[in-house]
């Protein structure tokens, strides 16, 4: 992990985050530089290495500030944004009433320099608003902790998300940030590039199996394919849920719902890495799609009691992770299905026993 490498000063944020495989390298760019965003760069060359000219990056026009080396070695780039943070409540008349957005790009961020973990490999990214208004701020922020794994794994804390060496989570928070109406809920703008021949769809898989996350049975994967052969190029995954805890608990978890997976009609902050990286063509040469996350039930209650909000999401190269069932839950299943095939076929026995022994009990016929 590398914090604003060729960069001496803390007021902006860039991580690069750098996985060498036997033949390639996956890049991962965090930064708070406009709108959160990560940029994800697959090469195929153990070599690779990132580049910034921080003079351009900062400037008003920072196209071409970012870059790979060798730049014929990438084979596939994306990015994920985090553009907006909207709240609204629903009046009497089921009307929704929506307050003033929360533009990402215009938050004060903190360096994430002193959040820094290189043996647990994350980081944390803290903001708050430039001008806050309203004041809901006051004593809230709003933050992105980012993980990058080694190997591997699944999650201990819910909603404990299986996880590869090739991926990363990042974590939405939004914590203490004063409501602005009764039992209001939050939305999280999430905004992705693509180059053209690649198509966004949004996936749901159903599971019986709530073993690592009790009472959710639905899994969300945000997915990049390539329109030539289908293939998965990235993802981004998530559980259906978010939890208003920082020891989350079953009891904790907030009602999530995906909304309108569509092209966006918008452009991105100019003053951002994607545009850094991808060039003067963003929304032409490559496409920019967009989805909403809710968060809240229909009274939006735990945030309203707790004021934390904690969504996690899992992101990175290929397919995404799949749940499996594990040992125990097939040795329950297993239980569960054969009792009543062993209770059957012993009542059977103990029935036929029976009626061969009442007939053997008569003298045979001469």
């Amino acid at each position: 992990m590398q914090y604003n490498p060729g960069w001496n000063n803390s007021s902006v944020n860039l991580l690069h985050v750098r996985a060498v495989g036997p033949s390639d390298t996956l890049h991962y760019i965090w930064s708070s530089i406009g709108a959160p965003t990560v940029l994800l760069v697959a090469t195929e060359s153990r070599s690779s290495t990132l580049g910034i000219n921080w003079t351009q990056l900062l400037s008003p026009t920072p196209a071409g500030a970012i870059w790979i080396d060798p730049p014929s070695s990438v084979v596939y780039s994306t990015a994920v944004v985090f553009t907006k943070v909207f709240e609204y409540s629903e009046a009497k008349t089921l009307e929704e009433l929506f307050y003033p957005m929360y533009d990402l790009s215009n938050f004060s961020w903190d360096s994430i320099n002193h959040t820094l973990n290189h043996t647990a490999l994350t980081a944390e990214f803290t903001g708050i608003p430039a001008t806050d208004p309203s004041g809901s701020f006051s004593n809230g922020s709003l933050a992105f902790r980012v993980t990058a794994y080694e190997a591997s794994g699944r999650d201990g804390p819910l909603p404990s998300l299986l996880h590869t060496a090739n991926s990363s989570k990042v974590e939405f928070v939004l914590a203490g940030v004063a409501l602005r109406g009764n039992s209001s809920k939050f939305v999280l703008e999430v905004a992705t590039v693509e180059e053209i021949g690649v198509v966004q769809k949004l996936r749901s898989a159903r599971s019986i199996d709530d073993e690592y996350t009790p009472t959710i049975f639905e899994m969300l994967s945000l997915v990049a394919e390539s329109q030539s052969d289908s293939s998965t190029l990235s993802f981004l995954q998530w559980k259906a849920t978010a939890y208003g805890s920082q020891t989350p608990r079953r009891e904790d978890s907030i009602q999530c719902r995906s909304h309108g997976l569509q092209a966006a009609n918008w452009t991105l902050p100019v003053s951002s890495i994607v545009h850094a990286y991808f060039g003067e063509g963003v929304g032409s040469t490559y496409t920019i799609s967009a989805i909403n996350i809710s968060f809240g039930g229909e009274d939006g209650k735990v945030y309203q009691e707790k004021h934390y909000l904690s969504w996690s999401a899992l992101l990175g190269f290929g397919q995404p992770p799949k749940d499996t069932f594990s040992p125990l839950v097939i040795s329950i299943t297993a239980v569960a299905l054969g009792t009543p095939m062993v209770m059957l076929l012993v009542g059977s026995s103990v029935v036929l026993f029976a009626q061969r022994k009442r007939y053997s009990e008569y003298e045979p016929i001469n």
